[in-house]
C-alpha cells in the first residue's frame, strides 16, 4: 500500500506544481511538497535519511535547472523567487521525487543502470510533458540540447539518489536486525 501511495502522491504533487505554474503560481506545488513530505515522513522508518535526500535533490534541481536557464537553453514560467534561478515549484518536484526512493522506488536501489535510464529517458519526457501540456518550460531552439542536458543530468541524479537512499537505509537499519542470527 505504502508503494502505491507514494507512487500516487508523488504524481499529484507533480500536477499541482504543473498546472500551478501554468497560471503563475509557484506556492502549489510548494505546498503539495510539503504535504507530500508531512505524509512520507510520518511513516518513514528512515526519515533522516529522507531529509537527507530531499536536501541533496533540491541542490541537484538548483544546479541542474539553473544551469539551464544560465546557459540560455531553457525557462521556466512561475520563475519564483527569479527568473534567473530554478523556480520553487521546480525545486519542490525534485524534493518530492527524493521522497520516492525510500517507497515507491525503493527498488532501484540495488538497480542502479535501470536508475540511470529511468533518469535518462523519463527526467526529459517529464519536462517535454510539462512544455507541451501546460507550457511552464520553454526550451530555446534547437531544443533537443536542453534536453539532451536534462537526459544527462537526470542520468546522473536518479541513480545518485538511489544509491544514497541504499547507503542511507542500510547503515540506519535497526540494531535488532544486525544482530539476528548471530549468538551472545
Amino acid at each position: 500500500m505504502k508503494f502505491w501511495i507514494s507512487l500516487i502522491g508523488y504524481q499529484l504533487v507533480w500536477f499541482s506544481a504543473v498546472i500551478g505554474a501554468e497560471h503563475g503560481l509557484a506556492w502549489p506545488g510548494v505546498v503539495g511538497m510539503l504535504v507530500y513530505a508531512a505524509c512520507q515522513l510520518g511513516i518513514a522508518r528512515h526519515y533522516k535519511v529522507d531529509l537527507s535526500l530531499m536536501a541533496t535533490a533540491i541542490v541537484m534541481g538548483f544546479l541542474l535547472d539553473g544551469g539551464l536557464i544560465r546557459a540560455g537553453l531553457a525557462s521556466y514560467a512561475a520563475s519564483w523567487p527569479s527568473a534567473a534561478l530554478a523556480p520553487a515549484w521546480i525545486l519542490a518536484l525534485w524534493a518530492t521525487f527524493a521522497l520516492t526512493f525510500t517507497q515507491s522506488l525503493a527498488y532501484l536501489q540495488t538497480r542502479l543502470w535501470l536508475a540511470v535510464l529511468l533518469g535518462a529517458v523519463g527526467g526529459p519526457l517529464a519536462y517535454l510533458s510539462a512544455a507541451r501540456g501546460w507550457h511552464v518550460v520553454t526550451f530555446v531552439d534547437p531544443s533537443w540540447r536542453g534536453l539532451l542536458c536534462l537526459g544527462i543530468g537526470w542520468g546522473l541524479a536518479t541513480p545518485a539518489l538511489a544509491w544514497l537512499a541504499r547507503r542511507g537505509t542500510a547503515t540506519t537499519a535497526p540494531v535488532s536486525a544486525s544482530l539476528q542470527g548471530h549468538a551472545p
